[in-house]
């Protein structure tokens, strides 16, 4: 007899269905899309901050770059 038979004799009705976890599948993807929001937003931050710093704040004098 094979795994899979023992396992539904052993299983039953139960065999083949989801068991219940900490978290359903709706709320995993909610997760997953609000996580993938956050990153590109901290991108654009990222990208925002290194042209302030490199162009925007030495353009309006608030500091000087310096070449070592």
């Amino acid at each position: 007899m094979g795994e899979a038979k023992r396992r539904k004799e052993t299983l039953g009705e139960s065999y083949g269905q989801e068991k219940g976890g900490w978290l359903r599948k709706e709320q995993l993807l909610l997760i997953q899309k609000w996580v993938t929001r956050g990153t590109w937003v901290g991108i654009g931050l990222l990208v925002v901050i290194w042209l302030t710093v490199r162009f925007i704040g030495p353009s309006l004098g608030w500091w000087e770059l310096t070449v070592n």
